[in-house]
């Protein structure tokens, strides 16, 4: 599989090289959350690890190395994405349509505020997505946690390339929102 990958990569640098394109992509919901009331979730905010916060698609090598996919790009900020992503699952894990994203205005109409430390969150050269992400979730208004974890997860891409790369890190922010909605329970 790594050898797969790997050939993968070089055919994708190599193509994207010549001609000079480049393609952006943006992480999904599980689909839109329910509309109305429901419990006040606010996500942020998302703090990513360095390696991570930049423009484009992530891609590791080995446990030491990594290499980044230049013409393969998100199409927005990808801490904002993320934070997107996961309040809108959260909604609908929750049954709420009152989620927001940090920052907001003021915290009336908020019951929890969950922030995020994604320290991974790439492709493998054995055909995973992976993801590690630190979660905490507070209650407002006085700000007391009330829950905080470790989520680690790895999902499978279902083909090589890199839409199925992002498919499966949508899937690993769906599955983080599950943990958090646990949590919340």
């Amino acid at each position: 599989m790594t050898a797969r990958f790997l050939t993968l990569t070089a055919a994708l640098l190599i193509a994207g090289c010549g001609a000079g394109s480049k393609s952006f992509y943006v992480l999904t919901t599980d689909g839109p959350a329910p509309s109305g009331g429901g419990p006040g979730i606010g996500v942020g905010p998302v703090v990513l690890a360095e390696y991570i916060d930049r423009p484009n698609l992530v891609l590791s090598e080995n446990p030491n190395q990594i290499s980044i996919a230049e013409n393969h790009r998100w199409a927005g900020d990808l801490s904002s994405s993320i934070a997107r992503v996961t309040a809108t699952n959260l909604g609908r894990r929750l049954h709420s349509g009152n989620v927001r994203i940090y920052p907001w205005k003021d915290d009336d109409g908020l019951a929890w505020q969950v922030t995020l430390d994604i320290r991974q969150f790439h492709g493998g050269g054995d055909g995973y997505a992976v993801i590690e992400a630190g979660w905490r979730a507070y209650s407002l208004p006085d700000r007391k946690l009330k829950a905080s974890r470790t989520f680690v997860a790895r999902e499978a891409l279902a083909a090589d390339g890199y839409q199925p790369l992002v498919a499966a890190e949508s899937r690993l922010l769906s599955r983080l929102a599950a943990d958090i909605a646990a949590g919340l329970k």
